[in-house]
C-alpha cells in the first residue's frame, strides 16, 4: 500500500476519470458548456482545465449515492468531508475545490447560477465563516454530467468564481431507468436505503423532451466514540482536571457508586458521536419544447426536502446550571433536528435569428432551513421546562434574469450580455422557550433577577427576535466575451464583466486563456484573470447565540456571532464588509502521444485580497453587555496565496476479450496566509481576532495532496472496479484548550463487482474502504476529554462500508 501511495506522489495525485467504463472515443468528443460560449469545443481543446464527469455511468459501480461524495473520490481537488456534532454544518456538507473556500466554487445547473445554502459555517469545520451550495439537494438519478471547470472565471460568471465552477447537467434522453441500492457500515450503523426512477420522452415534433426524476434516501447514524472519564457527578468537569491522584480515585469510587445506585452502568453516559442521519425525498424535471427551427422554451428546476437528525454535546448531572434534574436526573445529550427545503425553478427562451443565438432566461431558488431541538431543556425554567423546541429557521431567495447573445462568425465566437440578481436572507424567530432565560418566577429575567439555571434551548438556542431580520440586495452586470479557433491549432479567449451591487458598488474583471498546439495532439495553455467575491447577505447578517466549549476547556458556556452591522461591531471598530478581490493564473499541458492515452498538467497560482473569513472568539469587556463569554464577527480579515498542481493521465487498454481503463490523476494544494487586517481600535491579540485554530483551517486542515488510482475492467456481462484513493496529511490546532496533532496520510481503497443480468438489468455490489481505514485516533487534548476518539478529517469517520444496487434500463 505505502509502495502504491509513494507511486501516486510522484505523480501529483490521482483521480478517477468520468468514464470508468465506455467508449473513451466517445468521452473524448464531449461538448463543454462551462468555461466558454462556444459550444464547438470538447475538452481537450479548452485553454483552461474542465473535468467531464459521466455520473450516470460512475454511478453505477460506485459506493458513493450523492453528487458531493461522487465528486470526492474522482477530482482531486475537490474536497468534501461529513462533520459531526456541529450543529446546521452536519446536515449541509461543505465542499471545496483547490483548497478555496465553500464560497469561492459557483455552482450552475445546466449552465445556470444556482443559488446558495440559507446556512452559515461557523463550528469550527473546513469552510468556517462561508456559505457553500448544497450538491446532495439534486438526485443523483436525474444528473447526466458534471462539468467541473478548474479555472478562476469570475469575470465570465460573477460572483463565487474564485476557485472555479461546477456545472451539473441534467438528463433528457428519452426512456426509463431505475436504481435502488442498500448499505450498511462495517460496524452495522449507518445503513443507507436509496430509490430513484428517471424517466425521459419526446415533447413535440423535432429534439423536444421532458425529463422526470423522483429519489428517496435514508442514511442512518453513526456512533463513533469510546469509553470516556468523566467526573458525572461530582464537582470537577472531567477526571484530568481532578487533582493529584487520590483525588481522581475518590471522584471516580464516587461516580460509579452513583452510578451503581441508579442502577445504570458508564454506557448510559457515552456520547453519540457520529454521522446524522438525514432523510431526503427529491423531485426533478428538466424539459424543452422547440416551436420551430428557430425558437424553444425551456424549463427545469426541483423541489427537495432534507430531515436530518444531529448530537450536541451531552450534559451531565454534575452541570447543575445547565441541566433541570427533576425532568433529567442522568443528564441528556440533546437532538437537532431539521427541516431543509430546497426548491429552484428556470424557464427560458432561446431563439436563433440570422446565426445570432438569444437566451433570455428567469432562475429563482430558495432554500429554508429550519430548527428543531429535542430531548433538551431550559435550565431557567425549572420542572416546567419543555423537552422540545421550535428554534427558529434562516432562508435566501435569488432570483436572476439573464440575457445571453452569442454568434460565430468564421473562426471568432462573440458573447455578450446582461443579468439583473435580486437576494434575500431572513433569519425568524424560534418559540420563546428556545432563547429567554427566565427569572425564579417564571418570568423573562432582567438584570438583577435571581435565576435557576441557563436561559435557552441546551446544546442549541434559539433565534431571538433580536436575532430576527429580513435584508436584500440586488446587482447588475454585463458581460462579454471573445473566443478565436484557429483549426483547433489555436484557441483564444478574452472576457470581461463589469457589475454594480446596490450594498458595496462596482467591480470590473477581465480574463485571457490561450492555447496552442505545436504539434498534433501536444499543446501548452495558459491563463490570467482577475476575479472577486461578494460578502454574502448571510455574512453580512448572520448574529445568533451558541452553546460551546468556554475558553478554558472546562465548561459549555454562551457564546455570540454578531451582525457585521450590529452595534458590537461598531462598538469594537469592525468595518462594513467589501468584496474580496483575487488574481488567478494557470499555464498547463495537454498530450495524447497514443489514440487511447491522454495526459495533462495544469500548475495555478491564486491570490485573494480581503477574505472574508469569521474571527475566533473575542473576549472583551465592552462585549459584557450582550451577555456573552465572548463574541465574533465576520471581517475582511486575511489576504491568502494558493498555488498547486493538477495531474491527470488516462488509458484504454484492450486486454484479452475485455477492456481495462485505467486513471491516475491528482492534485497538489498550498495556501498561505500573507496578511492581516485588524481593525485599528480593537485592541485585541491576533490569538483571539484570527487565532492559531483559525489559520489552522484556512492552511492546513484539508490535504495538500489527494490521489487516486482507478482500475475498471469490463468483460462480457461482468465489470469490476478497483480504486485506491489517497488523502494526504493534515494538521489540527485544538487551540486554545488542545494542542497540534498531525494525522498522517491514508489510502482508502473502493471496490466492486457487476453483473448485468440481462441488457436492462444489472446487479453490482461492493464496498467503500474496504480495508477499514480510519484517521489517526486525536491525542486526548483535543478529544474533548477522550470523546471524540476520532476527528472527522481526511475521508471521515465512516470506516468500510458495503453497498449492493440494482440498476434497471429500459
Amino acid at each position: 500500500m505505502k509502495k502504491i501511495s509513494t507511486a501516486v506522489l510522484l505523480l501529483g495525485a490521482i483521480w478517477v476519470a468520468a468514464q470508468e467504463s465506455g467508449n473513451k472515443e466517445k468521452e473524448i468528443e464531449d461538448i463543454i458548456i462551462v468555461g466558454n460560449r462556444n459550444v464547438k469545443r470538447t475538452k481537450l481543446e479548452t485553454p483552461v482545465p474542465v473535468d467531464v464527469i459521466n455520473i450516470d455511468k460512475i454511478q453505477k459501480s460506485a459506493p458513493q449515492m450523492t453528487a458531493q461524495d461522487l465528486l470526492n473520490y474522482v477530482i482531486p481537488s475537490f474536497n468534501a468531508v461529513r462533520q459531526s456534532a456541529s450543529d446546521g454544518t452536519e446536515h449541509i456538507d461543505p465542499v471545496t475545490l483547490r483548497g478555496m473556500g465553500p464560497d469561492q466554487v459557483l455552482v450552475l445547473l445546466n449552465g445556470k447560477r444556482r443559488h446558495t445554502t440559507s446556512l452559515v459555517n461557523y463550528q469550527n469545520t473546513v469552510g468556517n465563516g462561508s456559505v457553500g451550495t448544497d450538491l446532495s439537494t439534486i438526485p443523483v438519478i436525474a444528473i447526466d454530467r458534471i462539468e467541473v471547470l478548474r479555472d478562476g472565471a469570475a469575470a465570465q460568471y460573477g460572483s463565487d468564481a474564485i476557485a472555479g465552477v461546477i456545472n451539473i447537467i441534467l438528463k433528457k434522453n428519452a426512456g426509463a431507468s431505475a436504481s435502488l441500492t442498500y448499505g450498511i457500515s462495517g460496524r452495522n450503523d449507518g445503513d443507507t436505503y436509496q430509490a430513484g426512477a428517471n424517466y425521459g420522452a419526446s415533447l413535440g415534433k423535432k429534439d423536444g423532451y421532458i425529463n422526470l426524476s423522483l429519489q428517496l434516501s435514508h442514511r442512518g447514524k453513526t456512533t463513533r466514540t469510546q469509553n470516556h472519564d468523566l467526573d458525572i457527578f461530582g464537582d470537577n468537569f472531567a477526571y484530568e482536571f481532578a487533582g493529584d491522584d487520590e483525588a481522581v480515585k475518590a471522584a471516580r469510587a464516587a461516580d460509579d457508586a452513583e452510578i451503581q445506585k441508579r442502577g445504570l452502568t458508564r454506557d448510559d453516559f457515552n456520547f453519540q458521536i457520529g454521522d446524522a442521519q438525514i432523510r431526503q425525498g427529491q423531485l426533478f424535471f428538466n424539459a424543452e419544447y422547440p416551436f420551430n427551427d428557430h425558437f424553444k422554451l425551456y424549463s427545469f428546476g426541483g423541489f427537495s426536502i432534507k430531515e436530518g437528525k444531529g448530537f450536541g454535546f451531552r450534559r451531565l448531572p454534575s452541570e447543575k446550571s445547565n441541566v433541570v434534574s427533576s425532568i433529567y436526573p442522568n443528564g441528556f445529550q440533546a437532538t437537532l433536528a431539521s427541516q431543509i427545503y430546497d426548491i429552484s425553478y428556470a424557464v427560458g427562451a432561446k431563439y436563433n435569428i440570422s446565426d445570432w443565438l438569444l437566451d433570455l432566461s428567469n432562475t429563482l431558488g430558495s432554500n429554508t432551513f429550519n430548527y428543531n431541538v429535542n430531548n433538551t431543556n431550559n435550565a431557567s425554567l425549572g420542572a416546567k421546562s419543555p423537552t422540545s423546541f421550535y428554534a427558529g429557521a434562516h432562508s435566501f431567495l435569488q432570483n436572476t434574469i439573464n440575457l445571453d447573445v452569442s454568434r460565430n462568425i468564421n473562426r471568432f465566437n462573440i458573447a455578450f450580455g446582461g443579468e439583473f440578481r435580486f437576494e434575500q436572507y431572513q433569519i425568524k424567530a424560534g418559540d420563546e422557550a428556545s432563547y429567554a432565560q427566565y427569572d425564579a418566577n417564571g418570568n423573562i429575567a432582567t438584570e438583577g433577577s435571581t435565576v435557576l439555571g441557563a436561559g435557552g434551548s441546551q446544546s442549541f438556542i434559539g433565534f431571538s427576535p433580536d436575532n430576527a431580520l429580513k435584508k436584500d440586495r440586488h446587482s447588475t452586470a454585463v458581460y462579454a466575451d471573445v473566443s478565436y479557433d484557429l483549426d483547433k491549432k489555436l484557441n483564444i479567449d478574452a472576457a470581461a464583466r463589469f457589475e454594480n451591487y446596490s450594498d458595496f458598488g462596482n467591480t470590473l474583471n477581465g480574463k485571457l486563456a490561450v492555447r496552442y498546439e505545436f504539434v498534433k495532439n501536444y499543446a501548452v495553455r495558459a491563463a490570467v484573470g482577475t476575479g472577486f467575491r461578494a460578502p454574502s447577505l448571510q455574512q453580512q447578517y448572520f448574529n445568533n447565540s451558541y452553546a460551546d466549549i468556554s475558553t478554558s476547556g472546562e465548561k459549555i458556556v454562551t457564546k455570540g456571532i454578531f451582525s457585521n452591522d450590529s452595534k458590537a461591531a461598531a462598538i469594537l471598530g469592525f468595518d462594513k464588509l467589501r468584496q474580496e478581490t483575487s488574481v488567478n493564473a494557470s499555464a498547463g499541458f495537454t498530450l495524447k502521444p497514443l489514440n487511447n492515452l491522454t495526459i495533462t498538467i495544469d500548475g495555478y497560482w491564486i491570490k485573494v485580497k480581503d477574505r472574508i473569513v469569521i474571527t475566533s472568539n473575542i473576549t472583551d469587556t465592552r462585549l459584557d453587555q450582550f451577555k456573552v463569554e465572548s463574541g465574533r464577527f465576520f471581517a475582511n480579515a486575511i489576504d491568502t496565496e494558493t498555488k498547486g498542481v493538477d495531474v491527470v493521465v488516462t488509458y484504454d487498454w484492450i486486454l484479452g476479450n475485455g477492456k481495462l481503463n485505467m486513471n491516475l490523476a491528482g492534485n497538489y494544494t498550498e495556501t498561505k496566509i500573507t496578511d492581516f487586517h485588524f481593525p485599528e481600535n480593537l485592541g485585541t491579540p491576533q490569538e483571539q481576532f484570527f487565532g492559531p485554530d483559525q489559520i489552522n483551517i484556512i492552511e492546513t486542515l484539508s490535504p495538500k495532496t489527494k490521489a487516486s488510482l482507478g482500475l475498471n475492467y469490463g468483460i462480457g456481462k461482468f465489470n469490476f472496479l478497483v480504486r485506491n484513493t489517497y488523502f494526504g496529511k493534515v494538521i489540527r490546532d485544538g487551540y486554545p484548550f488542545g494542542e497540534v496533532q498531525e494525522f498522517s496520510p491514508k489510502v482508502v481503497t473502493d471496490i466492486s463487482v457487476g453483473y448485468d443480468i440481462t441488457k436492462s438489468i444489472n446487479f453490482t455490489a461492493g464496498a467503500n474502504n474496504i480495508f477499514d481505514v480510519f484517521p489517526d485516533r486525536q491525542i486526548y487534548r483535543n478529544s474533548y476529554y477522550g470523546v471524540f476518539k476520532y476527528a472527522p478529517v481526511q475521508m471521515g469517520t465512516l470506516g468500510n462500508y458495503f453497498f449492493g444496487r440494482l440498476n434497471f434500463n429500459f
